[in-house]
């Protein structure tokens, strides 16, 4: 069964609608205790990387999610949920972040044609295999919406990138069974939903 943290910045009901719609169980979670209820965990999030871990700590969210991730259970970030994943992120004057991903999230540099924030439709291009993407075709388009980007430390660790003026990080994985897409797949039919049902059966190994 897969868990949507409900950590108060989070678009809930257009992922648990994604979820029914490929015909996956899927449920909210509104008390960290709960995540021990689930094999998979999905951590969405809209805003500021520092609200995004403040609410985290201030409602217990963290610890949880650390004994989500040492038994080896699937974790997705989507859009600031993977930027939380990192190390630390500059926004609204820098907070650390889970540190489940190596790297830092920074407010993406102004290049000529490039607009902020970059929000639309963008392709992806692969960097290395992974399971999520499981028959998945490569550039094709999902809905983005965000200002600030992902610096990946190892860079092993980048899945895939996009095009933005410059080189963008769109997803990202530890290696091991945490995921990150900077674009939202739960607002980008039906290769999106492809991706969300491949997460769903996922064992979290690479």
């Amino acid at each position: 069964m897969i868990g949507v943290i409900n950590f108060g910045l989070g678009n809930l009901g257009s992922i648990t609608n994604s979820f029914e719609e490929i015909n996956c169980k899927s449920i909210i979670i509104d008390n960290p205790i709960d995540i021990n209820k689930v094999d998979h965990l999905i951590l969405p999030g809209v805003g500021s990387f520092r609200v995004g871990m403040e609410n985290l700590l201030k409602k217990g969210w963290e610890k949880s999610i650390f004994d989500h991730f040492k038994k080896g259970k699937p974790i997705l970030g989507i859009c600031l949920g993977m930027q939380l994943l990192f190390d630390w992120g500059e926004e609204d004057g820098g907070h650390k972040g889970l540190g489940l991903i190596k790297g830092q999230v920074k407010k993406m540099k102004t290049v000529k044609n490039r607009k902020l924030p970059h929000v639309g439709w963008n392709e992806l291009n692969f960097k290395k295999k992974h399971p999520i993407f499981e028959n998945v075709r490569e550039h094709v388009d999902y809905y983005f919406v965000h200002s600030y980007e992902c610096e990946v430390e190892d860079k092993s660790n980048i899945i895939s990138t996009s095009n933005y003026g410059a080189e963008v990080v769109s997803c990202v994985g530890n290696g091991k069974n945490v995921v990150g897409t900077q674009f939202h797949p739960e607002k980008s039919p039906p290769n999106g939903l492809s991706i969300l049902k491949n997460f769903f059966d996922w064992n979290g190994k690479c």
